[in-house]
């Protein structure tokens, strides 16, 4: 009787144990399910997008965290003053010499097609390694703490300047290239907005914690890199590109189509039959730097527009918000609400990318920009709490909505074998102009109608240089068939 008892009394308590399990698992099983599902769709899973898409999501989260952890150092930490003067040797320990490091990314990355995963994991792993070396300066913000900033940095623009080359190798059939990267971005964004407040609230346990916790994120991320596609280092058929306008050298071809030297008058022959001025047989050039075309030119310079009004205002209101924070608002709530505005702004355009599928990116890119433009006018004349939320989250919706349409006439006007490498040369020049938008917001002084005047003039300039070659690409079509 005993011994039945015993035999049948654990058989309830181990099925009420896995039931509570399961019941435990269930929200984060079926979480991971659900997002697997959404990145795997349409043919992301077969193609190796979705994989991408992850690793992104991993690489916005590791980020963040980083992010977190050096703004409450080198900003929030201190009072404004010194805040500035801290920020001002950052830009000039980590963002200077980025911008002589940053031109070469591209064309270093350009040789290394055969190991874009290592590469990939690399900028993972070495973030890692950094995270962890900054959670030991990063209490007392010693200048030791700038030097990994700087390789944090370069590795995370290194990251996406792979990551931008790899996405036409991972084109699910009947995919645009815009909603493919759609789709990563609007990862990046979700990944970063869930990190952000488990970054803060690491914060609060100490210092060091959210760099912990970014390390934990990018060893992941190494992992993972690892796990995308075979067809990712394959380089079958690529050429390098050269980002100038063909009308001003119509001599180059705008094909891949190998460029020849012209025949040479044959060397006159010694009585032995040899060269009588030892000159060598002439050989044919190997194949040169191919033209982007003017659309892609124009584009790119109405984004360096945007980009650099990122940065700028990324740097310029983070200290007026502080020093003057909106109307009943701490400097600290004040700048979350313009974050979470660009932010907002940022998915919003994403989405309206993917949904217009790419149609004529050239009005596009036009449009938008004269939309930001027109808001950051009224912004400088009409300077008001809502004035600079609605600036945000213009400048994000519009960069976002501008950038798509650069990758789609990229993806339509490049031919593929050189368009790894405009990806990769457009992505280093965009963040050079991010570069000098910050070093403008930070050496400005702390006035607002002055500063949103001057984030007007970075898109007036934008728009002069660009507009008109834009529209009148959009007027004359393309020889090449849209991509839908």
């Amino acid at each position: 009787m005993t011994a039945a008892r015993s035999h049948d009394g654990p058989g309830p308590l181990r099925r009420a144990g896995r039931a509570t399990g399961r019941a435990l698992r269930t929200p984060f099983t079926g979480t991971a399910r659900g997002i697997r599902k959404a990145t795997h769709a349409h043919g992301a899973g077969e193609s190796g997008l979705g994989k991408l898409i992850e690793l992104h999501a991993v690489n916005g989260a590791g980020d963040v965290m980083i992010t977190v952890a050096l703004a409450s150092t080198v900003f929030f930490s201190v009072p404004t003053d010194e805040a500035r003067g801290r920020v001002a040797l950052y830009l000039a320990i980590t963002m200077a010499p980025f911008t002589l490091l940053a031109p070469v990314i591209g064309p270093l990355l350009d040789r290394l097609p055969h190991g874009r995963r290592a590469a990939m994991a690399g900028a993972m792993l070495a973030r890692a390694l950094l995270a962890l070396t900054m959670s030991g300066a990063v209490a007392t913000g010693g200048l030791e703490l700038y030097p990994a900033a700087l390789g944090v940095l370069v590795s995370s623009k290194a990251y996406g300047v792979v990551r931008s080359a790899v996405v036409p190798r991972l084109l699910p059939p009947k995919f645009s290239l815009v909603k493919a990267n759609s789709r990563v971005t609007l990862a990046g964004l979700l990944a970063t907005g869930v990190a952000a407040p488990i970054g803060a609230g690491l914060q609060t346990i100490g210092s060091a914690w959210p760099l912990y916790g970014a390390c934990a994120i990018f060893i992941v991320g190494t992992f993972l890199a690892f796990t995308m596609p075979p067809k990712v280092d394959s380089a079958k058929g690529e050429r390098r590109a050269r980002l100038i306008d063909p009308q001003d050298h119509p001599h180059l071809p705008h094909r891949a189509e190998p460029v020849r030297r012209p025949a040479a008058p044959k060397p006159k022959r010694g009585r032995n039959g040899g060269r009588s001025n030892g000159e060598k047989p002439a050989k044919e050039r190997p194949p040169g730097l191919r033209s982007v075309g003017g659309s892609v030119l124009h584009g790119l310079q109405a984004n360096a527009a945007h980009r650099a009004l990122s940065g700028f205002l990324i740097f310029f209101l983070a200290f007026l918000l502080r020093e003057h924070p909106m109307a009943g608002q701490s400097a600290a709530v004040s700048l979350a609400i313009v974050g979470v505005s660009a932010g907002v702004g940022n998915a919003c355009g994403t989405a309206v990318g993917a949904w217009l599928r790419a149609r004529g990116p050239e009005v596009i890119i036009a449009t938008v920009l004269g939309i930001a433009l027109g808001t950051a006018v009224l912004a400088a004349v009409f300077f008001s709490t809502a004035a600079v939320a609605a600036l945000g989250a213009v400048a994000g919706f519009t960069q976002a909505l501008s950038k798509l349409s650069l990758d789609a006439m990229i993806q339509r006007d490049v031919p593929e074998e050189v368009r790894t490498s405009a990806f990769a040369r457009s992505e280093t020049l965009l963040q050079m102009a991010w570069v000098v938008g910050g070093g403008i917001g930070i050496a400005l002084p702390l006035n607002a109608v002055l500063g949103i005047s001057v984030a007007a003039g970075i898109l007036a300039l934008g728009a002069a240089t660009s507009v008109r070659g834009l529209l009148g690409a959009a007027r004359r079509g393309t020889p090449h068939p849209r991509v839908a």
